[in-house]
């Protein structure tokens, strides 16, 4: 008796991703222990077609995406990674060319990162082309960054480069300058800061990843800590100083880390930094006050956008 198409699809182009807790993507479920005395972290992106993604990217790009921005959050907790769980809703234009390069894309951040393909779901759609997962990692009790816990008086860091997804967007789109293809590709492939969310365990008081905007993220942290931040905007780590920096600021999809940390863990938060092969820069504080953001230029002046960043509904 031959399999269903949903299984043949399956057994070829995604049980080659699962690891032994999957059982060979065969049951309803996964068996998953998890490493002794760790806590699980568990956390869930999508990606819409023409909303997270180009529809004419490559397919291997967006697999990769798909992975790494989850696995950005994983870095945000500080957490490393185990495995994942992945829906995906195929369009009748999906075929199995798409299919090879999402897999292969996939496949490549697997051993980059460390995790294996633990099930999910396989189902159609008239479209758009949808894609979900739900990632999970691990950390010791008590170790896991959160958003709580900034205070007035801390120094507010930020990892990399901001306004790159900004410009890589617009640059895949022909309409920002792109020689040597850099900024297309942070785009499409953003660098999660795992190897800095583990060494800032015991350093960053609240910590997120920069998904929706600079401005808007550091609002988030801001109500949690329920406290107000200013940041200085010739401060901001930018590829382009000829972009206005109100847009690098809210643009969204840097996937870089945004922390706060004690003015005494100064040294420390740049040995971090170090440790882990990527730059940090300290770009403003938080203050007492109602939660807000307010972005400075050099001459003090108030130059906060009226939109922060990205919103989702």
């Amino acid at each position: 008796m031959s399999a269903p198409a949903e299984f043949r699809l399956i057994a070829r182009h995604f049980r080659p991703l699962a690891g032994a807790d999957a059982l060979g993507l065969l049951d309803d479920a996964a068996l998953l222990t998890p490493p002794p005395g760790q806590q699980l972290v568990l956390s869930a992106d999508a990606m819409v077609a023409g909303v997270h993604f180009l529809e004419d990217d490559p397919a291997e790009t967006i697999g990769r995406k798909l992975l790494r921005v989850n696995l950005s959050d994983l870095a945000a907790m500080g957490a490393a990674p185990l495995g994942y769980l992945m829906t995906i809703a195929l369009t009748p234009a999906t075929d199995e060319a798409w299919l090879d390069g999402f897999v292969a894309g996939l496949g490549l951040d697997q051993r980059e990162f460390g995790l294996q393909l633990l099930g999910g779901d396989t189902v159609s759609t008239p479209g758009p082309l949808s894609l979900s997962i739900t990632i999970l990692g691990h950390v010791p009790p008590g170790a896991a960054l959160r958003r709580l816990g900034a205070r007035p008086g801390d120094d507010l860091w930020v990892s990399g480069r901001i306004g790159d997804g900004y410009l890589g967007l617009r640059a895949a789109r022909g309409a920002w300058p792109d020689p040597d293809g850099a900024l297309a590709r942070r785009y499409r492939l953003p660098e999660p800061r795992l190897a800095l969310g583990l060494a800032l365990r015991g350093l960053a008081r609240a910590c997120m990843d920069v998904s929706d905007g600079l401005l808007q993220d550091l609002s988030h942290l801001c109500r949690a800590g329920d406290c107000a931040a200013e940041v200085q905007a010739e401060l901001i780590p930018v590829s382009d100083a000829a972009a206005p920096i109100a847009a690098l600021a809210t643009g969204g999809d840097d996937y870089e880390l945004l922390f706060a940390a004690s003015p005494q863990d100064r040294a420390g938060v740049e040995a971090a930094g170090l440790a882990a092969c990527t730059p940090v820069t300290r770009l403003g504080r938080f203050t007492a006050g109602a939660p807000r953001v307010t972005l400075r230029d050099r001459e003090g002046a108030d130059i906060t956008p009226q939109k922060l960043g990205w919103s989702h509904v």
